[in-house]
């Protein structure tokens, strides 16, 4: 029972890591004060999308890919366990390195303001700056996502795989379909019969349906020789 709850728990825990990365994305990161007189405004607030636009793409990347798992097979599980680790250590690469020079980080917010791109422009009129706690709400987002990567590793050995009951019932439908349809049999048909494990030698074995017809002509023809044979008789009679 326990391997079955931890699915869903780890898949709606992935999803409010996520969440978590997206809300500080949307937050005031860094308002940078400037000097007097060199811009029409004297503080920027610089927000996560313009501090960190990569966040978007990862949480986003993240929110599909718990998504993923709740489908996934074994391997696959693995496969996505190991990108979303690298999504979190991107998260908090990302993070730290804004934390570490704000300045570069809000460069384009100031720059809309002051009228200059260069980075040292930017610099020589910035005063100081204030720095919130978003940035740390998102670097801890992508330590979450890196742990819940590790514990997916872990856990999902024990999750059931939804691709054995899927995958019988697909060839069974698709075996019934190739039974009720007509199939010209040529080099390509053998092959894929061959492939599922069935004879292309071997004659259609003939349903209740066939029989009963095959039956009913033979009735038939039965009476139609028998009419015959006495109209012979009569014609034949003195």
């Amino acid at each position: 029972m326990r391997a079955r709850r931890s699915r869903p728990l780890v898949v709606v825990a992935g999803l409010a890591v996520a969440g978590i990365i997206m809300l500080s994305w949307t937050q005031t990161w860094f308002t940078v004060h400037l000097h007097p007189g060199a811009a029409v405004a004297a503080k920027v607030d610089a927000d996560g999308a313009a501090a960190v636009p990569q966040y978007t793409a990862l949480a986003i990347a993240s929110l599909a890919l718990f998504l993923a798992m709740t489908i996934a097979g074994r391997v696959v599980r693995i496969v996505l366990a190991a990108v979303e680790i690298l999504l979190g250590a991107g998260v908090v690469v990302s993070g730290i390195t804004a934390l570490a020079d704000p300045v570069a980080a809000a460069k384009g917010a100031v720059g809309e303001v002051a009228g200059v791109a260069d980075l040292s422009a930017v610099r020589r009129v910035v005063s100081t700056v204030d720095v919130s706690a978003w940035p740390a709400v998102g670097i801890a987002g992508g330590v979450l996502a890196v742990l819940l990567g590790v514990v997916v590793m872990v856990v999902q050995r024990s999750w059931p795989g939804p691709s054995r009951k899927y995958g019988a019932a697909t060839a069974g439908a698709a075996a019934d379909a190739r039974a009720a349809a007509p199939v010209e049999r040529d080099a390509v048909v053998d092959w894929d019969d061959l492939s599922a494990g069935v004879d292309p030698t071997s004659e259609p074995v003939a349903g209740p349906d066939d029989t009963a017809g095959a039956a009913a002509d033979d009735t038939v023809g039965s009476r139609g020789r028998r009419s015959n044979d006495g109209a012979e008789a009569e014609r034949g009679a003195p």
